[in-house]
């Protein structure tokens, strides 16, 4: 494997954690929050609202790192099942599938006497004209061996670190009044924190990124507050 293709699944691989650390903390930070701030305007017991907290949390890191391990089981059998659908349709419909080829490489902006010396040489080899027709024609690349498994750790990992930014203050304080107001600054701190790196590292607006992580994870916390207030 050349040094190009190392770096390349190398940047893949960073790139599909980077997600995963996303999508888990932007749950984590935003759900355990909007919990704590409802049940402060309900109960005064910070002792029950860390408990309650922490079930939260160690349910929500379960339920988001499994549904990140189906997700990228289910990209393996997708994959799976279109390169099976590549090799019947290279079996019986050869001649359509190397014009499929061709067009490809024509695309590409090759002369056209060098159009047919490629073709040959990757349909020349069933494996490689597989490969070719799941990258360039459908898009697909093979998911990592063992994705599953560090998505669903990773995601669940990522929300309890941010599960427990809303959490800390009431393990601190025992007045949910001064948890709940100590949480609302440590949680929105870290959610606009988190939205600028986030936008940064997907090459977004980041300033906008960062207040819309906050305003989102504000506005979620002030209508759980408010519901139990009614309720209550």
């Amino acid at each position: 494997m050349t040094s190009e293709a190392t770096s390349g699944e190398q940047h893949t691989k960073v790139q599909e954690v980077v997600r995963d650390i996303i999508i888990g903390m932007a749950d984590g930070l935003t759900v355990p929050f909007a919990l704590a701030a409802g049940l402060s305007g309900a109960v005064s017991s910070t002792t029950l609202i860390v408990t309650a907290g922490l079930a939260e949390i160690a349910a929500g890191a379960i339920a988001m790192g499994l549904g990140g391990y189906l997700a990228v089981k289910s990209d393996h059998e997708y994959y799976d099942s279109e390169m099976a659908r590549e090799y019947r349709e290279i079996k019986d419909m050869p001649e359509s599938e190397r014009r499929e080829v061709e067009d490809i490489i024509s695309q590409w902006g090759f002369h056209h006497h060098h159009v047919e010396p490629a073709v040959e040489n990757i349909t020349a080899n069933q494996k490689r004209w597989v490969d070719f027709m799941m990258k360039y024609e459908l898009g697909l690349e093979r998911p990592h061996p063992g994705r599953a498994r560090n998505s669903s750790v990773t995601i669940g990992l990522s929300y309890i670190v941010g599960g427990l930014v809303p959490l800390t203050p009431y393990m601190m304080f025992s007045s949910a009044y001064h948890a709940l107001w100590v949480s609302v600054v440590f949680t929105l701190i870290a959610l606009f924190i988190f939205g600028f790196i986030k936008a940064h590292v997907m090459g977004t607006k980041r300033l906008r990124s960062a207040l819309q992580m906050a305003l989102v994870g504000g506005v979620a916390a002030f209508v759980a507050y408010l519901a139990a207030r009614f309720i209550a």
